[in-house]
């Protein structure tokens, strides 16, 4: 996935405070859409050290920590065996690269991933594959911001842009909101973020 030697190298350190209350207003948001979901499966994609998918912890049956960063993984193993959590797993893997026919899951969400995939439809295409019938994948990222220029990383992403490359996928009730607004946020200037539900 993109940028994943930036993350090997910043596992140990990337708790911060900041990053711990961006991941809460996301958790938060997230789920606010489960539905029936403490039977359901759930994969945290590009789940970084496990920040949002703790906090939905006992939303689910089951989660599987899954990131393209093995350091990252790391960090959210060490948090599954120090507080003997039964109902999760992690996986390092990167879907940029390969596909996993084997997967499956009623929810998958990611927050803060997709700006940092080169390739989203694929990604998108790939993660569809991977939900059941019926299932949801939930994107918590960035509304577009003129005022970043990055070659490493998208500088978010308009909202109908990326409901249109989904439904072409094949996703449906596709819904969509900005819920949060924050001061340097994103790369050290103020943004917004969406939540986008859509359903296999």
């Amino acid at each position: 996935m993109g940028n994943t030697d930036k993350f090997e190298m910043i596992a140990n350190s990337y708790d911060t405070s900041e990053r711990i209350q961006i991941a809460k207003v996301s958790s938060d948001a997230i789920g606010e859409y489960l539905v029936d979901a403490k039977s359901k499966n759930a994969i945290d994609f590009g789940s970084g050290t496990g920040l949002v998918g703790m906090d939905l912890l006992n939303n689910f049956n089951y989660i599987l920590f899954l990131d393209a960063s093995q350091n990252m993984i790391n960090q959210v193993q060490k948090k599954i065996s120090d507080s003997n959590i039964r109902s999760a797993a992690t996986l390092c893997f990167d879907f940029e690269k390969d596909s996993l026919s084997d997967l499956h899951a009623d929810y998958i969400f990611m927050a803060q991933v997709l700006l940092h995939i080169k390739d989203v439809e694929l990604v998108l295409l790939r993660l569809y594959e991977v939900l059941n019938e019926g299932g949801h994948l939930l994107i918590v990222d960035f509304n577009k911001n003129e005022q970043i220029a990055s070659d490493v990383v998208h500088n978010g992403f308009e909202q109908i842009e990326l409901a249109d490359i989904m439904a072409k996928i094949g996703y449906r009730n596709i819904q969509s909101k900005t819920f949060y607004t924050g001061s340097k946020i994103f790369m050290g200037h103020d943004a917004s973020m969406f939540i986008l539900d859509s359903q296999k």
